[in-house]
């Protein structure tokens, strides 16, 4: 089976063509201030991206036959995980998204070069993926539930990996997944459904390299109300001001960790507090599966950075078998979506929220 990724990103658009398992080639096609430039909405740059995934596909020798293609799941309204057959109402809530994203351009795109080809298109495993238990939905005040937007697609990804590493089935395990990127989640996956994880976008769960994750709320309402920031200060400041950002001025564990090891004395506070926060995240799952942890996965960019995961090991070590799955393959795992669709390993979902 011949599979077309494609995963637009804010300033690059992600291509990749796969033999069944087998990634085929590769191209990260990146677009220039001044290119982006030209559009005033994420949405016009539609056409842009298209072209340019077909040109750089001819340049590289393929020409538009794929048995499937896959795009990245925008922001699509809470649905279930899974891989889904891209129709008229999924486009239709992309284009008309709340959030601009690039990533809702995915979908779209998958589908043009799709009808083209004669083949299916779909999208898996959104970063909308919203399989939480009601209890995990109720907050303090009526007006406010808990929404769930995580790394869906790459925590799921490397859970089955890891199941099929075991001679296991992802369905029969109780798993813990801490993805550890610019943004943190940290879910708690029964039997294979994501029943709790922190909304890793909006301020929940532990600060991040770039957001506030949970606030104090009464100070952040004292601060709203301040008159010094705007509401757009605000959003910036819980996400992509937020966290390591905030603090230290960059959002590169990498630095930080060289600035400690010199003797920064503020750098090594502030890190080990984001540390120590993802493992009390990590606790909170483990007490959301009842205390039945087959085990804990960590993985995104920030699990190839040792110091980091060390000192979220040393609290956390002892209440499951711990697995470091170091970065994130976000190509692989959409391309393994299609293939098991394709195949009849997974089952089709619906799009067709309430």
């Amino acid at each position: 089976m011949r599979i077309l990724v494609i995963n637009p990103g804010s300033t690059s658009t992600k291509v990749a063509v796969y033999d069944n398992e087998k990634q085929l080639w590769s191209e990260n096609v990146y677009h220039s201030v001044e290119e982006l430039s030209r559009f005033s909405h994420v949405n016009d740059q539609h056409d842009f991206r298209k072209e340019l995934i077909i040109k750089t596909l001819h340049a590289a020798g393929f020409s538009l036959q794929f048995d499937a293609v896959i795009g990245r799941g925008g922001l699509l309204k809470p649905t279930q995980g899974g891989v889904y057959l891209v129709n008229e109402k999924i486009k239709y809530d992309l284009l008309n998204s709340r959030m601009e994203h690039a990533s809702n351009l995915g979908a779209i795109i998958a589908d043009e070069i799709a009808k083209g080809c004669d083949c299916p298109a779909y999208i898996a495993d959104p970063v909308v993926t919203d399989e939480m238990c009601d209890l995990a939905r109720v907050t303090g005040m009526p007006e406010i539930s808990r929404i769930s937007i995580f790394h869906a697609l790459n925590s799921r990804a490397v859970s089955r990996k890891y199941a099929a590493s075991i001679g296991r089935k992802y369905d029969d395990l109780n798993l813990i997944v801490a993805h550890l990127g610019g943004g943190i989640s940290i879910g708690a996956h029964s039997k294979g459904r994501v029943v709790d994880v922190n909304n890793a976008l909006d301020g929940d769960g532990p600060f991040s390299p770039e957001r506030s994750g949970s606030i104090p709320t009464r100070q952040l309402v004292d601060l709203c109300f301040s008159g010094k920031y705007s509401y757009d200060d605000i959003r910036k400041m819980i996400n992509g001001h937020g966290g390591l950002y905030a603090h230290l001025g960059t959002t590169d564990a990498r630095s930080i960790v060289a600035e400690i090891k010199s003797g920064n004395r503020h750098a090594y506070n502030v890190l080990h507090a984001m540390a120590y926060n993802i493992a009390k995240s990590i606790g909170s799952m483990h007490v959301a599966l009842k205390q039945k942890t087959d085990a804990i996965i960590m993985t995104g960019g920030m699990a190839n950075n040792d110091y980091v995961v060390k000192e979220i090991l040393s609290w956390i070590e002892g209440l499951a078998p711990i697995v470091i799955v170091p970065g994130e393959d976000e190509m692989g795992a959409l391309a393994m979506n299609a293939l098991g669709a394709l195949n009849g390993e997974l089952e089709l979902q619906e799009y067709n929220p309430k």
